[in-house]
């Protein structure tokens, strides 16, 4: 196994240990991941991808994928194996007559957004600009846009895709659809991806984000107002709160007409004040660029991560109580983000992404930089998200850890499950692509 075998395949840069750019290569968003991989490989194209897979195949390497490199278990990195590194396939093309833009497989998602916003278009986009555009429409992309537009998985028209044979063919309503489906939500399992093409939709770029604060124990009844609120709020708004520390904040982002945006606003703050004054209140009209960066250094590459996830159909009352529980030490940080709109409008057997009938995502996210509080961190965000586990509907796929089969049991029903196993058979039927939140052929 040598590198010069390696390089004679690749157009892109191939990286190893003690190398200029190793380093950086390997280092991902979650500070806990700290691995070396044998190898970087920097693919600069589809056939640099395919002439990866196919050296990491023939020498018995684990290989990892990576774009942003935001997933929180880290699967882009393989201990010792192979990292195929997307990154430097970054570009966007846009056709604004058309409205479609094709998206190379390493591109983040900030590259998407300053490339469509340019044509006043965009497309469902998560909220942090250095995600990987991969990762996040594999797993289905929640955004800003996704009560008006769909979810990022939604709006894409096909794929260029490596499979682990190392051919490299494209996927869509009309060419390999079954394949087609299980990309729409089913994650990394079925290939690389090196080329999305994105339907695009007219947004002029305007936003509001509004937050009301409350010290969280008065906070109880306006978070049942927001909630009450949330089930008729237009598509422009995503109701959003967040709880950190004894500072709760619940509020809405309205991405559309600002009039309309101010007038929806200004009738959420006489609701909740009617039941409890806010302590702060915090009113942002700002473009959408600037929406989209506004969480980049809360969600930068320095901290040390942990998380856990839940779909909820409703936030009943005693579900509200639980989620303000938080009086024991390294208790994580709570967000709620609305779905419904457009997300619920695509019949939930049209894409591998289930759950569309989820009212609210819940996740309990904790980051620290001591490494000495590591158990102490995870376990508290165990047993508090672990507490409103009976109330779930589900998780998203992209939200799941360290849960294994019973995460994939909560993402997926069990008959997505049964489709995207005939697809592993059919693509994947040795289980190559097994660094992700896998699903197993039937064979294995």
């Amino acid at each position: 196994m040598t590198r010069a075998v390696l390089e004679q395949t690749i157009g892109g840069d191939v990286l190893a240990p003690g190398d200029d750019g190793y380093d950086e290569a390997r280092t991902v968003w979650n500070a806990m991941v700290d691995r070396h991989p044998r190898f970087v490989v920097r693919c600069s194209d589809a056939a640099d991808v395919a002439a990866a897979l196919r050296y990491a195949r023939e020498h018995d390497l684990e290989f990892g994928i990576r774009c942003g490199g935001h997933g929180i278990v880290g699967h882009a990195v393989p201990d010792g194996g192979l990292m195929i590194d997307l990154r430097p396939m970054g570009a966007v093309v846009v056709d604004p007559a058309t409205r479609r833009a094709r998206v190379q497989g390493g591109a983040l998602l900030g590259a998407l957004d300053v490339a469509t916003q340019e044509h006043g278009l965009a497309t469902t986009a998560g909220n942090v600009s250095h995600t990987g555009v991969g990762g996040l429409t594999l797993g289905g992309g929640m955004g800003w846009l996704a009560r008006r537009h769909g979810l990022t998985c939604d709006n894409v028209v096909s794929f260029e895709v490596v499979t682990a044979d190392g051919s490299i063919v494209r996927a869509s309503a009309e060419e390999h659809p079954e394949l087609f489906w299980a990309l729409r939500g089913g994650g990394g399992n079925f290939g690389v991806v090196t080329e999305f093409e994105f339907v695009l939709h007219p947004e002029p770029g305007r936003t509001i984000a509004a937050e009301f604060h409350y010290p969280a124990a008065v906070a109880a009844m306006p978070m049942r107002r927001w909630r009450d609120l949330s089930a008729t709020a237009p598509r422009e708004a995503t109701f959003t709160a967040t709880i950190s520390g004894q500072d709760v904040a619940v509020g809405l982002v309205w991405v559309g007409d600002p009039e309309a945006g101010g007038a929806a606003i200004a009738e959420l703050d006489r609701e909740l004040s009617a039941v409890a004054e806010p302590v702060a209140r915090v009113v942002e009209p700002m473009s959408y660029l600037e929406l989209q960066t506004r969480e980049d250094d809360l969600e930068g590459h320095t901290w040390r991560r942990y998380w856990k996830g839940h779909y909820f159909r409703a936030l009943d009352d005693e579900l509200l109580d639980l989620v303000f529980e938080r009086d024991e030490p390294y208790l994580p940080d709570v967000s709620l983000q609305a779905y419904g709109g457009a997300i619920a409008d695509v019949d939930d057997d049209d894409t591998a992404f289930s759950r569309r009938d989820t009212a609210f995502e819940f996740v309990a996210a904790a980051r620290w930089r001591d490494p000495s509080e590591d158990e102490a961190r995870m376990s508290a965000a165990r047993r508090y998200a672990g507490a409103m586990e009976r109330f779930a509907s589900g998780a998203y796929v992209n939200v799941l850890g360290d849960d294994g089969a019973a995460g994939l049991r909560r993402a997926y029903s069990d008959e997505k499950l049964a489709r995207l196993t005939a697809v592993k058979d059919a693509y994947d039927p040795d289980n190559v692509f097994h660094l992700n939140q896998n699903i197993r052929p039937s064979a294995r």
